[in-house]
């Protein structure tokens, strides 16, 4: 079994810096993404912003033959959409924008969820509860804790809410490499998996279903949905294990760590 990379002090240093450029990407795309906007114009200003901006890589770009730099999920789509040109947001619509980015050799990964003009209280709720649930799963991220716990804590949650808990997929080990040891399930028993040690970086990315937790991957080969085309909200984070307990290395500006 591949072995866990514990970031030395120089490492997480620029992976921090990289997860700060990676969130004034999506302080950018702020003022982008609103009703009438195509999905492939908020990928092509990612693009240029990272590139010309942050001196920085779109690490998704060519990752697995990914051609675009960014996935765009709209409404029932649980992740892995493809940017389109001919795919414009309308009003109602939720969608989760996941970007990752390379700068000085170290990765950082993040996501958000955008409500796109008037959303349906039903689609604001599994939003809000998703983003909970992530943070659910950080909170419990210290050196001893398990990888278990964290996906307890994430699962527990949202069921409580009446959501269901995506399984094909999951948050990872990130570093020089997009994805490293471990994966890490959003689903768990608590106290089991691997126990956390100090400079452990991973995502958390729990993808949440207002259905049931069955998908389907339609023929282009990416583009993941729900099999009952309930809608589905995903929100993403890169963390570190520090000695005292986690640091959220692409924290966005209008975000505060939840008590």
């Amino acid at each position: 079994m591949p072995s866990i990379l514990i970031k030395t002090a120089d490492e997480l240093a620029r992976q921090r810096h990289a997860g700060e450029l990676l969130a004034s990407v999506f302080t950018m795309l702020d003022d982008v993404i609103k009703p009438g906007v195509t999905t492939m114009e908020i990928n092509d200003r990612a693009e240029a912003f990272i590139v010309d901006q942050l001196q920085s890589r779109p690490a998704s770009k060519g990752q697995y033959d990914f051609p675009y730099v960014l996935n765009t999920s709209v409404n029932e789509v649980v992740c892995h959409g493809i940017p389109k040109a001919s795919e414009h947001l309308k009003s109602g619509a939720i969608v989760n924008v996941d970007i990752t980015l390379e700068n000085a050799g170290m990765i950082a990964d993040s996501s958000k969820m955008y409500l796109i003009g008037d959303v349906s209280p039903l689609a604001r709720r599994l939003v809000k509860t998703t983003y909970e649930g992530m943070w659910r799963g950080i909170k419990v991220v210290k050196p001893g804790a398990t990888l278990g716990d964290i996906g307890h804590a994430i699962q527990s949650f949202v069921e409580s809410q009446g959501y269901s808990v995506v399984r094909e997929y999951c948050g990872h080990g990130i570093g020089k490499e997009m994805h490293e040891e471990p994966p890490v399930m959003h689903y768990g028993k608590a106290g089991e998996g691997t126990v956390l040690q100090a400079g452990m970086v991973f995502t958390i990315e729990p993808m949440i279903n207002q259905g049931d937790s069955r998908i389907k991957t339609k023929k282009d080969g990416w583009t993941v949905v729900t099999r009952d085309k309930k809608l589905s909200a995903q929100w993403e984070h890169t963390i570190a294990v520090t000695e005292e307990g986690f640091e959220v290395l692409t924290l966005r500006p209008e975000e505060t760590i939840p008590d």
